[in-house]
């Protein structure tokens, strides 16, 4: 798959967007029309640098099944994703809006928030993906 010209692989990002709307869709909700909020964008947590990032990976075949994905990293420039992958991030997301909510990078913010807060992201019944085990297991419906 091509994004912003740059091949995307079909790896474990591929593995986290087809486990995510294969959740979703057990719980009555097809990935085409989703609000997916995807937290963090950058290459690792607390950093900037966007260079080599995989979670590109998962939002790229999420927005090819028809998903409206916002990118939330309080970490990165907003300029500099939208030159390197085509990407508008959002300032902060509102809360009940999202179908699903996937914590891609494990920045001190994200964590400081709380499983609660995260969740509230989401609409009732929303998919919560922890890919990177950064909140209690018991507090997420997905995790690597």
């Amino acid at each position: 798959m091509i994004l912003a010209g740059r091949r995307i692989n079909d790896g474990m990002g591929g593995h986290v967007a087809r486990t995510l709307t294969e959740e979703m869709g057990r719980r009555g909700r097809s990935g085409a029309g989703a609000r997916i909020l995807v937290m963090g964008l950058a290459f690792k947590e607390n950093c900037p640098d966007l260079r080599n990032t995989r979670v590109i990976d998962i939002i790229a075949p999420l927005q090819a099944e028809g998903a409206a994905v916002d990118v939330w990293d309080p970490w990165v420039d907003a300029a500099e994703a939208r030159q390197e992958y085509g990407l508008d991030l959002i300032e902060a997301p509102k809360a009940e809006t999202y179908d699903a909510v996937v914590v891609a990078v494990a920045h001190a913010q994200f964590a400081e928030l709380g499983p609660e807060t995260i969740r509230a992201f989401g609409r009732p019944g929303a998919v919560l993906f922890d890919v990177k085990s950064m909140l209690p297991k018991d507090a997420s419906d997905l995790r690597l």
